[in-house]
């Protein structure tokens, strides 16, 4: 208990340090520092933490409510200061003023003089509801250059790409708008975050009653807890990724119950949970849109090709019928900014890595090609548990990201969230790489290079875990670095005296084994 105290309070220490580091948006050499100390002390103190757990693993449901406050309070910090490192929430609460007023946000944007009447001093400093800014919303350019130009920032407003309606999917757009219409104006994006904050402590609690029930240790919840990326793009940044993230821990929830049997209930109780799962996937899509390669590792399809499909559908109707109201009305609009920001997202550092060996005519298909064999491979070998979907979810999260090289750190959030659940911890690295990514965009080699480090350790660590195989499973204080060097080693070309070897040691303990099992039988 007193680790877990002092871990909170470290880490507490770090989150305020983080929100009374100024505009880290607008210097990113500083967030860059920032962000680096921070992991650094994370893992540490989490790893210090956990190492204590033997002396808490009693405490039953009292550990879960532990768990939730050591994850919201170091949410706290966070909530007493503006967004640091991004001005996205000021778009989430300008879009949940204007659904309240009756307006979709996928028809106007902010600086479109149709909608002065919600300007405020807090969104808008230098425009108020009388003034009048003189843009009229417009169809969106078709050049790269015209639509970095529609997507620049205004100094009359704090909320981003002011000139273009919103990108945001309706599940996103609806949780907007629940925020705002149970927060006070004057508190610009505080209701927002102390929502995000709240999420992600629930995303705790909830990682820690799965492995619980699983039989794995629930205070390994507390490496989402206290993740630099969680906490800073949870309660100060406010991104709706948290919430995309908690649909799919939910939707993998769901996906990794157990069928009883046959019989006639138990079918219902299995299509219930079938409907359940594409509900919650459905959800996540139309929450952040990429989460719909979840849908790959819900169920194995080499065996279960029926509730595959009916969960794909579950999850298609839900994003149609979360759709069909901004549909109606805004018609041909309700893509709003995404074709825009898909081709202003088209930049150098967009799937850098692939970009290494590859010309730039090859670089989305071949992105395409592998996104599309990862998911495939995952569909097909996926087991039916809690840690197998959760692994196939963390597979495809890190490998989308590895792909495509986003510059934006909070789209990891349902990555570590998985990762944490899968207890495949080494996919951290590709949130860390995020952090580096989004703080060096401007310096074009910079984000490949962090991205290509953190592909080649997750590499060598699963390398390092087949190495060591059933040892692995019993050793549960095995260090990344030992993994790290048996991923190296696996690398070494072995004569095959030597892999005879290497393998005689497990055969005969798997022999030993059999043995013990069957002798009770013999007698």
């Amino acid at each position: 208990m007193r680790r877990l105290v002092a871990g909170t309070a470290v880490m507490v220490a770090c989150s305020a340090g983080y929100a009374l580091a100024g505009d880290l948006d607008g210097n990113r050499l500083r967030l860059a520092g920032v962000m680096a100390v921070w992991w650094g002390v994370a893992i540490a103190t989490t790893r210090w933490v956990r190492r204590g757990r033997p002396a808490l693993r009693r405490s039953g449901g009292r550990l879960l409510l532990l768990v939730f406050l050591a994850a919201l309070v170091v949410q706290l910090p966070g909530l007493l200061t503006a967004p640091r490192s991004s001005s996205d929430a000021y778009r989430y609460v300008w879009d949940g003023r204007v659904q309240l007023s009756g307006t979709s946000p996928y028809r106007y944007a902010p600086l479109d003089d149709r909608l002065a009447a919600l300007r405020d001093p807090v969104l808008f400093p230098g425009l108020g509801p009388a003034d009048r800014s003189g843009f009229p919303t417009q169809p969106l350019p078709r050049t790269r250059a015209q639509v970095l130009e529609r997507s620049s920032n205004d100094p009359r407003t704090r909320i981003n790409r002011p000139q273009v309606p919103t990108i945001y999917p309706p599940v996103a757009e609806a949780w907007f708008a629940a925020v705002a219409w149970v927060t006070p104006r004057g508190w610009g994006t505080r209701g927002l975050q102390l929502g995000s904050a709240l999420v992600a402590a629930g995303v705790a609690l909830a990682l820690a009653a799965l492995l619980r029930r699983r039989g794995a240790d629930p205070w390994s919840a507390l490496w989402w807890a206290w993740c630099p990326t969680v906490v800073a793009e949870a309660g100060n940044g406010a991104h709706v990724d948290v919430l995309a993230a908690a649909w799919v821990l939910l939707a993998l929830a769901a996906a990794s119950g157990r069928d009883r049997g046959r019989r006639q209930g138990d079918r219902l109780v299995s299509a219930a949970r079938m409907g359940l799962t594409g509900l919650l996937a459905g959800l996540a899509i139309a929450t952040k849109l990429y989460p719909a390669l979840l849908l790959a590792s819900l169920f194995p399809l080499r065996r279960n090709l029926t509730r595959v499909l009916g969960t794909g559908l579950v999850a298609v109707a839900t994003v149609a019928a979360v759709y069909l109201p901004h549909w109606l009305a805004a018609g041909s609009l309700v893509l709003g900014y995404l074709p825009g920001y898909l081709v202003e997202e088209a930049g150098p550092n967009r799937s850098g890595i692939l970009s290494l060996a590859l010309p730039d005519a090859a670089v989305t298909p071949v992105s395409v090609i592998v996104l599309a064999a990862v998911a495939a491979a995952v569909a097909w070998r996926v087991g039916t548990g809690s840690r197998s979907v959760a692994e196939g979810a963390a597979v495809l999260f890190g490998t989308l990201l590895l792909v495509t090289t986003p510059s934006y750190p909070w789209y990891a959030l349902p990555l570590v969230a998985c990762a944490v659940l899968a207890e495949r911890l080494e996919w951290l690295v590709v949130a860390g790489a995020a952090v580096l990514a989004y703080a060096s965009v401007s310096v074009h080699p910079l984000p490949t290079v962090a991205y290509s480090a953190a592909a080649a350790l997750v590499v060598l660590v699963t390398l390092g875990r087949r190495a060591l195989g059933p040892r692995l499973l019993a050793d549960d204080d095995v260090g990344p670095g030992q993994l790290v060097v048996q991923g190296l080693l696996a690398l070494v070309p072995r004569r095959p005296q030597e892999i005879e070897q290497r393998h005689q040691p497990e055969q005969v303990a798997h022999e030993r084994d059999v043995a013990e099992q069957a002798e009770p039988r013999l007698q």
